[in-house]
């Protein structure tokens, strides 16, 4: 049995300022729905800076202090997705929405009040839990390490 697999590396961030948080309406027709704008990291590209290109390109912002606070796992057809989870505060530029989705501010206690894609609301649980680090989803659970 072979010990490697094909692996697609991917990113997502939590934006805070104050009681805010930026979310993005994803228009794709593959997992529609709200969550965090991110995306993928390219060939021999760094994380972090992957991360501040996604984020830039989907928000026309700009942030200085992301940190890695998590990850999700999960199986599509034969390659295994992993995404990087981010939080950051700080940030410069001016907000803009892009061909992913509409990006905008809500307040964080009524996220759960929105049509979530299809698992976010267990994502969102490693973005906010410090106990928690990991999401890993398979065809039949999920389970929150």
């Amino acid at each position: 049995m072979s010990r490697t697999e094909k692996v697609e590396l991917t990113n997502m961030c939590l934006l805070q300022t104050g009681d805010e948080i930026l979310v993005e309406d994803r228009k794709k027709k593959v997992w529609p729905g709200i969550t965090f704008p991110g995306g993928h990291v390219e060939a021999h590209e760094a994380f972090h800076q992957a991360m501040i290109r996604e984020f830039f390109e989907e928000t026309g912002l700009t942030f200085q202090d992301p940190k890695l606070c998590g990850v999700k796992q999960f199986f599509y057809e034969d390659v295994r997705y992993i995404v990087l989870l981010y939080k950051a505060t700080k940030f410069s530029g001016e907000l803009r929405s892009s061909d992913e989705g509409r990006v905008f501010w809500i307040k964080q206690d009524e996220l759960l009040e929105h049509k979530l894609a299809v698992t976010f609301d267990e994502m969102y649980r490693v973005f906010v839990d410090d106990e928690l680090s990991e999401i890993y989803q398979t065809i039949d659970e999920i389970k929150l390490f």
